[in-house]
């Protein structure tokens, strides 16, 4: 499946509604990326897009990405340094492991919302939400290579 195909497939307004409540619990950013080239290794792209999203800048160092490769069928769920401090990766495993399982059942959409979730659990008991909090990156599914 290329990229066009999978995000004419996915509900865009349940996605980002799930990330807009997911960030009323929590000062975390989470952020969908969809890349439309064929990946070998996932989480060193998701990574890099991280970096070039500008990911790394949440004062809390509180940001997720959920990268979705179609074309090559994988995709990888990957936490700035605050998080991954306060989660480790077996947590990163068990969420990947879940989202795996709606992505087999071509549950595009739900494949997501569920890695939105289970972040945002986290998110909400390590980096509550504080009245001065702002939204820091925005509330979009991007696109790219």
């Amino acid at each position: 499946m290329d990229a066009f195909d999978f995000l004419l497939n996915l509900d865009e307004d349940r996605i980002l509604a799930a990330i807009r409540q997911a960030e009323r619990r929590t000062s975390g950013e989470i952020r969908v990326f969809v890349s439309d080239a064929k990946v070998a290794d996932p989480v060193a792209a998701a990574e890099r897009e991280f970096v070039r999203l500008g990911m790394t800048a949440t004062r809390d160092r509180n940001g997720v990405l959920i990268f979705v490769a179609p074309r090559s069928r994988n995709f990888a769920i990957v936490g700035d340094e605050g998080v991954h401090a306060r989660c480790g990766q077996r947590f990163w495993d068990q969420v990947s492991a879940a989202m795996r399982r709606e992505f087999h059942s071509e549950l595009m959409t739900d494949a997501i919302i569920l890695g939105i979730a289970r972040s945002a659990e986290l998110l909400a008991r390590h980096f509550p939400r504080s009245p001065d909090d702002v939204n820091e990156l925005p509330d979009v599914i991007a696109r790219g290579r």
